[in-house]
């Protein structure tokens, strides 16, 4: 449980779990995560029979990902200490997990939302708008994103790397446990109204925001290539229609300012299309996103040999138009020209070059990210070099041995010859 400043309800919150697991006979442990609290939680929550972790980074992410590395179990259990979820209920949590489950999901909107338990923004807005563009961006079947009631295996959400330190860890839990493919299942959750006086941490826009900047991130296809398509499509359709003359739909009539914005909207098309691209093989190498076998054949084939190939026939093709435009300025004695006519042939020109140069520019930095580092192996190997460091401190001991011997034995000579020639005196 994470725990900032929740005197009010942690105690209850802790013997509650505890009698869960004495009535289960579960061998199980209650850890507070405990991020700062100055109201004296920590010590309540210990005297109820929590073990209480300190978490030093802020926030409910970084909260939680301590109180989950501190874990013993193997089965762990997520929820708030706002007595706002009944630990008494999470049997059915635990039964999935035995089953084989990697996550499983508490659903508010299929068990119950008590009156006043959820503000009503949140409620009929924000938390089904989020949820659905999880589903959407993702393939997720998760029917609540944002439960903080939740259980998974230990082992299987540590492999997940889980990296956000705000209220959008819940979100990238399920997002990412839907990338690795894991078996994720929900669960009917009541939601009751908290046992606080203070206000809750939940900041609305804030965090709503964050939790939609980190959908929209994490899914390239639909930040940057489902846009870029659509532009490209529109600005290619557009523009060769224009290339040859005005265009009506009933009384509008569509003619060279439109075809400017046709070229600005296939460059910017082309342009999200590269992102996309450029973005999911960085996520690839860099582990923020899994392997996708459809994304690694196009970089395959799209070598720096062939992007600059294409972005050559580009270049060419838009020096050619170009060309065209001059010829066509000297037919009309480099005098005034008619922009519709001049138009026509200058903007499809500037647009095979711009895309050119974003095609030639592309290919070298997947390229570039294609890079891999080498580490080269030691010129020494480290059990050899270990070896001769310990052959050459016993030399060193054997040879002080030697010395000592040598030494005594000369004393011991020495020692005698005065005892003889004493001797001899007498």
């Amino acid at each position: 449980m994470p725990c900032l400043n929740e005197a009010e309800t942690v105690e209850t919150c802790v013997r509650k779990t505890i009698g869960f697991f004495e009535d289960s006979g579960i061998d199980g442990e209650v850890v507070i995560a405990d991020n700062g609290s100055t109201d004296g939680s920590q010590q309540l929550a210990r005297e109820a029979g929590a073990r209480v972790v300190p978490v030093v980074d802020k926030g409910y992410g970084n909260a939680l990902m301590g109180g989950i590395r501190s874990a013993r179990g193997t089965y762990v259990a997520m929820g708030d200490a706002d007595d706002s979820y009944d630990f008494t209920t999470l049997g059915p949590f635990v039964e999935d997990l035995r089953d084989g489950a990697d996550l499983v999901m508490g659903n508010r909107f299929q068990g119950g939302i008590a009156p006043g338990a959820m503000p009503k923004l949140h409620r009929y807005l924000g938390n089904p708008v989020l949820s659905f563009v999880g589903r959407l961006f993702f393939g997720s079947k998760i029917g609540d994103f944002h439960c903080g009631l939740r259980a998974f295996n230990k082992e299987s959400i540590m492999r997940l790397g889980l990296q956000t330190g705000g209220m959008e860890f819940a979100s990238e839990m399920v997002v990412k446990a839907t990338l690795a493919k894991y078996d994720i299942r929900e669960r009917p959750t009541t939601l009751s109204p908290d046992g606080r006086t203070r206000a809750p941490h939940l900041n609305t826009w804030r965090d709503g925001w964050r939790h939609l900047r980190f959908l929209m991130l994490y899914s390239p296809r639909w930040l940057f290539l489902i846009p870029g398509l659509v532009f490209m499509t529109l600005g290619l359709v557009a523009g060769i229609a224009l290339s040859f003359g005005p265009v009506r739909i009933g009384e509008i009539s569509f003619d060279v300012d439109t075809l400017v914005g046709a070229g600005a909207a296939l460059v910017i098309g082309f342009q999200a299309v590269l992102f996309a691209l450029l973005t999911k093989v960085y996520a690839m190498q860099e582990g923020f996103l899994p392997h996708d076998s459809r994304v690694q054949k196009i970089t395959d084939w799209w070598s720096l040999e062939r992007g600059l190939l294409l972005g050559g026939l580009l270049a060419v093709a838009g020096l050619g138009g170009l060309i065209a435009s001059v010829m066509h300025w000297r037919v009309n004695s480099f005098g005034e020209l008619d922009p519709r006519e001049s138009l026509r042939i200058v903007v499809p020109a500037a647009t095979a070059l711009v895309v050119s140069l974003q095609a030639i520019f592309a290919s070298l930095f997947v390229s570039i990210l294609g890079i891999r580092r080498r580490q080269h192996p030691p010129l020494t190997d480290p059990a050899e070099e270990a070896a001769g460091v310990v052959d050459a401190a016993a030399h060193k001991v054997a040879s002080e041995e030697a010395a000592e011997t040598k030494a005594e034995t000369v004393k011991a000579g020495s020692d005698e010859v005065k005892a003889a020639k004493s001797e001899a005196a007498e």
